[in-house]
């Protein structure tokens, strides 16, 4: 599939929206690919961009005082990535985005976002709709994080992103998971 099919087939899934609705719609984005280890968005940048990944992996993350990495999220394909707080409240980024595995990725600007939105309802409510998705994986993420051991986090973060344990390195899934490398390599093994 190509770039605007993918979006369309993933907006279909939540709305219906006319073709001339969408391909307006579609118009607004930019094709933009990275390579691994590049940076989407950098912790102190202000963001006006959202990403939409076609396929490849993001990560974003923060680095505490003590430099250690604390990844938030894993976007692989028909995933979506920023710094959300920065990007809706206009301020810099608190944490980072980077591309573990090379990257083709869907961005629209926070100015044509907010011109789709006021313009297309059908756009509006599909945002919507992904950002209430997103604030519940979140919940289930922190909920998960807070009482499930590293196995049933380890079973639940393969179920959601199949292709993970191939497509990035491992001590990167151990810091998702809040766990060391050697705990990781134990939860594989059995």
């Amino acid at each position: 599939m190509n770039a605007r099919e993918i979006l369309k087939s993933h907006m279909s899934k939540n709305v219906d929206i006319s073709d001339d609705k969408f391909e307006y719609f579609f118009s607004l984005f930019k094709l933009q690919h990275f390579k691994k280890k590049d940076s989407v968005v950098a912790f102190g940048e202000m963001v006006d961009k959202e990403y939409f990944v076609l396929d490849g992996c993001l990560k974003t993350f923060y680095v505490n005082d003590n430099l250690k990495m604390h990844i938030l999220q894993f976007a692989t394909a028909t995933w979506w990535a920023s710094d959300y707080s920065a990007l809706y409240n206009n301020v810099r980024a608190s944490v980072s985005v980077d591309c573990v595995a090379d990257a083709t990725t869907l961005y629209i600007s926070s100015e044509d976002r907010e011109r789709a939105c006021r313009e297309i309802h059908e756009v509006e409510t599909f945002l919507r709709l992904r950002a209430n998705k997103g604030y519940i994986g979140l919940q289930k993420r922190i909920l998960s994080l807070l009482n499930n051991d590293a196995r049933s986090r380890y079973e639940e973060l393969i179920k959601q992103h199949p292709d993970l344990y191939n497509m990035v390195p491992k001590r990167l899934i151990a810091s998702y998971l809040g766990v060391s490398r050697e705990t990781l390599s134990r939860l594989y093994q059995t």
